[in-house]
């Protein structure tokens, strides 16, 4: 008999037709009331599937009594109830690793975008600046080879981003809880003195209530009037009220923003600005990448189902 698997939400097509080949799944998203549903049939599942986006809380947990694992496409972890997970005895896998490549690569782009003004120049030549008489020169933009680069978290995918930014000759320095292990890059203790020091910020620490507001009213006042700040990880990292008011008040010289507080919703105000580039939550959003997460995805469920291992097992609380 097939393992009996509850689907959060919509995933990619072939990690879905990979699942239900393999199990017995349900999709609780076609549920007119999921919590009715969950009620009713929550103890007929032993695996679970969500996602960073979505995750799971405890409330969800307890309507699967027979619940043995929760496999999530994504590596965020801030919406998944890591504790409850634990005080059941469920496991929990997520996909490191495979997306360190992409998200490192978003972060240099939304880096170099905003800092040589690409996506406002683009706006320009489409509306016809470039080709009407009397417009003043496209204005100069700001260098990235060899400016100094503070990264706000040095985990996996901000030791990729370190990397990359060495093939622009920056200089590098980090801000972390603790200096990490083995880093060629020099660790700043104060996040402030970070900001001030730095021309680019780009931010990239794990979300969650422990890193709620980080980014503040005073690293950015500290970044200053000539500095640029970078988002690739969660929208809650940064105060987002002060960051618009320091960009309207042009407190900084300007944002590449992946992520937001309260996705899809955007703060309005930042669509008239040029100094600001927005994208949809895509760091990660490749081909290849997305379906490397739903490989693992899959082999994590697949996995701790046949023998108890699971390839990226999610670090569970203390």
């Amino acid at each position: 008999m097939k393992h009996r698997i509850l689907q959060a939400g919509r995933l990619l097509p072939s990690l879905e037709a990979r699942l239900a080949a393999e199990f017995d799944t349900h999709l609780l998203a076609s549920e007119a009331d999921p919590q009715a549903f969950l009620a009713a049939h929550g103890g007929e599942f032993e695996g679970f599937v969500t996602s960073a986006g979505v995750g799971f809380n405890a409330a969800t947990l307890e309507l699967m009594p027979k619940l043995r694992v929760v496999s999530s496409f994504g590596v965020g972890l801030d919406k998944l109830d890591l504790a409850a997970a634990k005080a059941r005895g469920i496991a929990v896998g997520y996909t490191p690793d495979v997306l360190n490549d992409c998200v490192a690569d978003l972060a240099m782009v939304l880096m170099l975008d905003v800092a040589r003004r690409v996506s406002e120049a683009d706006r320009y030549v489409r509306r016809g600046g470039w080709t009407t008489p009397g417009v003043a020169s496209y204005p100069l933009a700001r260098k990235v080879s060899g400016a100094k680069l503070g990264i706000v978290g040095l985990g996996r995918i901000g030791q990729t981003i370190a990397k990359r930014a060495g093939g622009f000759e920056m200089d590098i320095r980090y801000h972390s809880r603790r200096p990490v292990e083995g880093a060629p890059w020099r660790h700043e203790p104060s996040l402030i003195e970070l900001a001030r020091w730095c021309d680019f910020l780009i931010v990239i620490t794990a979300g969650g209530a422990g890193t709620k507001h980080l980014i503040n009213a005073e690293v950015l006042d500290a970044l200053g009037p000539r500095g640029f700040i970078v988002n690739v990880a969660r929208g809650s990292v940064i105060d987002e009220a002060a960051l618009v008011r320091a960009l309207l008040d042009q407190r900084i010289a300007g944002a590449g923003l992946d992520v937001f507080e309260n996705e899809p919703q955007v703060p309005t105000e930042l669509f008239t600005l040029d100094n600001v580039v927005l994208l949809p939550h895509i760091a990660s959003g490749t081909q290849e990448t997305r379906q490397a997460m739903a490989d693992r995805t899959y082999d994590n469920l697949q996995g701790f189902l046949r023998d108890g291992r699971m390839v990226s097992p999610a670090p569970l609380p203390n």
